[in-house]
């Protein structure tokens, strides 16, 4: 009686009081595993809330790891006599939840290009809500705005971009299409030259400029990161509205969505919580702060397709939920389902390793780490910026910084996105093939790890089989070797099953992306005795989710010579470690 009663009290409270229907919240099954990857959209009411790890099943672990390292890399670093950046802010999302959001050094921190540090008393620290210059991430925000006037049968991706901008024929671009722009594969530079700040005297002759680039490659047959792309998509957009580009971003995107601190010039009002980027001396403009730090999109006004925007890492967790629902967020559809689909689709198959949807980046590990998959999307910002969205663990990791202040020269920092990144995907489980745990490494670059039987004595020949998650970059392979007398080894033909897997046989596992345990089986020639070691080796950079092996087994006609399962001291473990997740 008293259970009923319990129930019918947190029935009533989910109707009345706002906020609780998160208390009678079941977690998805699938939520805070890495191995299940989601083929659909959230559901589009989906809403973020602030909560723990533990809400949906993640480790806390990596998350303060990250945390402890992103404050490391504000701190001056003996080797530079410098930090790696200013200040950063963190944010991590799983499952529509806010697992974690995080601050470290400082929004304003130096006086000049040298580094000499301001007053403490004049010093700025980060904050959740601290605004950012994000640099090429408003190149997403254009692309949303392109796809929107294609959903509104204003625009074709397949048409020539001269239909809709007749100047943009000049130098032999009659054939570049929309959809060239968007994933940059329309043969144009990467940057006007000369700069737009430096060789025109106004607005009117720089748009002029952007429009008159040449070709630098035929259409379509070289892949070029071109900033050109997205500034001729913004006149686009302008265009085709008849409204300046600010105005399409703010009516369409930020405002539907309930972005407030997200657009173009902010506003003096918001000053005091924007961080400041770089001492700027060519041109002289000197310290920057609520000002756009790429000199193409200042010459143009602060307003322009490839850079301009300024965002809040909040704001910038909405966007990405609201990709993640499928285009809409609170009730406010910006895109159709199909669009982002669409959207999140490599079109440079032609290129491999610049994937690449309409307007946002797939699959790239140097930014997304054990995120990435083939469509995790996301884009980086030359002041420092990084966004990611996962649709397969319905995951998002933003972390910017401002590492361009106070000089963009202190090199870069793609080593703390990336593990940003990965931080998340770690605090995700991978639940064991066989019983209740699985050898696990993540041994980071540059490093090998080794997993050896004793001898094993057969009769006959010797049948292996085990299973694997393989989650690498194709440079960092797991091998199985065998040896006659531990010193000389050689590598064994596999042959791995499930998805992603290779097909046939193959000397050695690789890949991510597929989130799947593989079912690995190999034989060997008959021998006196055999000593068999699995080898996980990286290199230099990135690293995925890592490697597991479980169940393992080895069999002869003699019978069962080795059941690790059953006996996991059976190997000898350097660099792997018995993982229950």
């Amino acid at each position: 009686m008293r259970i009923g009663k319990l129930l019918v009290v947190l029935l009533v409270a989910t109707l009345i009081i706002p906020g609780a229907s998160a208390i009678a919240e079941v977690r998805q099954p699938w939520a805070g595993r890495f191995d299940r990857p989601q083929q659909s959209f959230a559901p589009a009411n989906t809403v973020l809330r602030a909560g723990s790890p533990a809400d949906v099943g993640l480790a806390e672990g990596p998350l303060k790891s990250a945390e402890e390292f992103l404050t490391s890399w504000t701190r001056t670093d003996p080797a530079t006599g410098h930090p790696h950046f200013s200040g950063a802010v963190g944010l991590l999302a799983h499952d529509g939840v806010l697992v974690d959001q995080y601050t470290a050094g400082g929004a304003v921190r130096y006086a000049d290009a040298a580094g000499t540090e301001l007053p403490a008393a004049e010093q700025v620290p980060m904050r959740l809500d601290t605004i950012f210059d994000m640099a090429s991430i408003t190149k997403l925000f254009t692309s949303i705005a392109v796809l929107q006037l294609v959903e509104q049968h204003k625009a074709e991706l397949d048409a020539p971009v001269a239909r809709y901008l007749p100047e943009f024929v000049t130098n032999g671009k009659q054939d570049v299409t929309v959809r060239q722009l968007l994933t940059h594969t329309s043969g144009l530079d990467a940057d006007p030259q000369p700069s737009l700040w430096q060789g025109y005297p106004d607005i009117p002759s720089r748009r002029k400029a952007v429009l008159d680039s040449p070709l630098v490659h035929p259409p379509g047959t070289a892949y070029m990161y071109s900033d050109i792309n997205l500034m001729t998509l913004g006149f686009l957009v302008e265009q085709l509205t008849g409204q300046p580009l600010d105005a399409v971003v703010r009516e369409k995107i930020t405002e539907p969505l309930g972005m407030a601190d997200t657009g173009y010039n902010p506003p003096a009002s918001k000053l005091d919580r924007t961080a400041a980027t770089e001492f700027e001396t060519d041109p002289p403009r000197g310290l920057l702060r609520g000002q756009v730090h790429d000199e193409n999109a200042w010459a143009l006004g602060g307003v322009s397709g490839h850079a301009g925007i300024f965002s809040t890492a909040p704001d910038m967790a909405v966007l990405g939920q609201a990709i993640l629902n499928g285009g809409s967020y609170r009730g406010a559809r910006i895109l159709r389902p199909e669009t982002v689909r669409e959207m999140l689709t490599n079109y440079n198959q032609a290129f491999p390793g610049d994937e690449h949807g309409l307007g946002f980046e797939l699959d790239q590990m140097f930014y997304m780490g054990a995120l990435s998959s083939p469509v995790t999307a996301g884009h980086t910002g030359f002041t420092g910026t990084t966004f990611v969205v996962d649709p397969e663990s319905r995951s998002i990791a933003i972390l910017l910084t401002n590492r361009v202040h106070p000089t963009r020269n202190w090199g870069s920092i793609n080593f703390a996105r990336e593990k940003w990144a990965t931080s998340l995907a770690e605090a995700m489980s991978v639940h064991p093939a066989a019983g209740p745990d699985a050898w696990w490494s993540d041994i980071g670059n540059n490093s090998t790890a080794t997993l050896t039987t004793q001898p094993l004595h057969p009769a006959g020949a010797m049948q292996v089989r085990f299973d694997a998650f393989v989650d690498t970059e194709p440079t960092d392979p797991l091998v199985l070797e065998a040896s006659t007398d531990g010193v000389t080894w050689n590598p064994v033909e596999l042959r791995a099953d499930g998805k992603g897997a290779p097909n046939g046989p193959a000397s050695s596992l690789s890949g991510h992306g597929h989130r799947a345990w593989w079912t690995v089986t190999a034989e060997l020639p008959a021998a006196s005795q055999v000593i068999l070691r699995w080898r996980y080796g990286t290199d230099a950079n990135y690293t995925g989710r890592g490697v597991y092996v479980d169940g393992v087994r080895v069999t002869s006609t003699n019978g069962t010579l080795l059941d690790a399962e059953q006996e996991p001291s059976s190997l000898n473990a350097l660099g792997w470690t018995l993982s229950r997740r």
